[in-house]
């Protein structure tokens, strides 16, 4: 079984569903200190003149050390039609707004107040859209028997452990955490995710890398972004094979 443990993000990049799809069960890590600037309550599309801009849940008042689980957005419609309202700016120029801007509504047509379940939420619908598997716990949910957790890189082995994973994946942002050793001793292999951005036309605007779903949704259809995931998963796959030479496609862009 492949294992990722994740903090739940809001709209994320598309190098998040890669790693959805990469595994077979999915830590929603709900139960770590909320960030300030982070993921967690905003991500980034094209700004209608130029570079990008923030789309964004508002949050209620909170302790500093509150972690995400009890992380709660505001009340009401506002702020999720203020989301909405910063897409129709794609609507004259983006080939799939219209499927876009309705699966951004269906997915903020939720009075959930918890940020993480709402996040959690927003993911199953794109992934769905995407058709992409998505099998996730809360980790606050789960009331693990976990051994000793020493520092940061610890959590991921020790619920892999306890899970019975026989891979773990993460993002190579953390690679740096883990204690590769320890993950060798207890017979679970570590991959650290390679992916490549995807880059695409956006007729009128200047290119910006690794903006949230939403914009490479409006540029790409769902049956593209999905051909792009699996030919980065056989990339992956291929770069820890026994082989030298690299797959045709894996150099630069996958298409």
């Amino acid at each position: 079984m492949k294992l990722a443990i994740m903090q739940p993000y809001f709209f994320p990049y598309l190098g998040y569903f890669d790693l959805i799809h990469r595994t077979d069960r999915w830590i929603v890590f709900d139960t770590a200190q909320y960030i300030r600037h982070g993921w967690v309550n905003r991500n980034r599309i094209l700004h209608p003149n130029t570079g990008w801009q923030y789309i964004a849940a508002p949050l209620r008042k909170h302790h500093r050390n509150t972690p995400i689980a009890d992380i709660f957005v505001k009340e009401g419609r506002d702020w999720r039609d203020r989301v909405c309202g910063q897409l129709v700016h794609y609507r004259k120029r983006a080939h799939y707004y219209e499927a876009t801007a309705d699966l951004v509504r269906d997915c903020l047509d939720n009075d959930e107040p918890s940020l993480a379940r709402l996040n959690i939420a927003i993911l199953d619908k794109i992934c769905r859209h995407l058709r992409i598997p998505f099998r996730y716990e809360f980790f606050s949910d789960m009331n693990l028997s976990l051994g000793p957790v020493a520092g940061p890189g610890d959590w991921a082995l020790r619920i892999s452990e306890a899970l019975g994973a026989s891979e773990y994946v993460n993002p190579p942002g953390g690679e740096a955490l883990f204690d590769k050793a320890g993950f060798e001793k207890a017979g679970i292999k570590l991959t650290i995710q390679r992916f490549e951005n995807m880059t695409y036309r956006c007729d009128g605007y200047d290119f910006e890398p690794a903006l949230s779903i939403v914009d490479v949704l409006m540029w790409k259809s769902s049956s593209a972004v999905l051909q792009y995931l699996e030919a980065s998963a056989e990339c992956q796959s291929h770069f820890e094979g026994p082989s030298d030479g690299m797959m045709p496609g894996c150099e630069g862009e996958l298409h």
